[in-house]
């Protein structure tokens, strides 16, 4: 029987990663609790240490985990090193206009990156989708879809990495190493979620709708028939 893939659990990443760290910023930044430096640093202990999990639990290195763990050394060091809060801005818009760029420039190669997340024999049954492609005359076809879908999914992390710093310049506004900037850093940490991350997620699923609907058309195949099935010996 095959090994179940652990996803891990989404509601305590949340917690682990969003919620702990901006209550210890927050609520015990000041003198009488933790103080401003080690209160910055207990709370970017959380999504560090997450991280640094995902990557023992998971046996290899996972790009979205070494993201996160840089991400959390650069707020560390701005707080630590008590730069303008401009850079605070750059850097949570940085990140994922980084892995838009990438997305983007693999659009124009033969490999789109969405093609290796979504088009590749752990999800679906490639040959049998290859196959009804072909027979249709939709290869081209399918091939261009892919390539607008790539650049959907660019445009999401560039509209992530625009909210990331209008939101970051509009809140966080006090000189690093205070206790006002680690209570704005919490409430940066708060509200990016609803703000942020979840229309990006929205439209994330958006573009995959795009393709899996497209992919429907193009070859004639429900979803199902266009699974990969690890049980089904035809399927490898």
């Amino acid at each position: 029987m095959p090994r179940r893939r652990d996803n891990g659990n989404p509601l305590l990443e949340v917690v682990v990663a969003i919620v702990v760290p901006a209550v210890i910023l927050m609520k015990f930044s000041g003198d009488q609790h933790l103080g401003t430096t080690t209160a910055l640093l207990v709370a970017l202990a959380f999504p560090f240490g997450w991280g640094l999990y995902g990557l023992v639990r998971l046996h290899k290195l996972s790009f979205i985990a070494v993201l996160g763990v840089i991400s959390t050394l650069l707020t560390g060091g701005i707080g630590l090193l008590k730069l303008d809060p401009q850079w605070l801005a750059v850097k949570e818009a940085a990140v994922p206009g980084l892995i838009g760029l990438a997305v983007l420039i693999s659009a124009r190669t033969r490999w789109p990156l969405i093609r290796m997340l979504v088009y590749n024999p752990q999800v679906l049954d490639v040959d049998k989708v290859d196959a009804h492609l072909a027979a249709r005359g939709n290869v081209d076809a399918f091939e261009a879809r892919l390539r607008n879908g790539t650049l959907l999914l660019a445009g999401t992390f560039f509209f992530s990495a625009a909210m990331n710093y209008l939101l970051a310049r509009w809140i966080v506004t006090s000189p690093a190493g205070t206790e006002a900037f680690n209570e704005e850093l919490g409430r940066l940490t708060l509200m990016s979620y609803p703000m942020i991350a979840l229309p990006s997620m929205a439209m994330t699923l958006g573009v995959v709708y795009y393709l899996a609907h497209g992919v429907k058309q193009l070859t004639g195949l429900t979803l199902m028939e266009m699974l990969h099935h690890p049980g089904d010996p035809a399927a490898k």
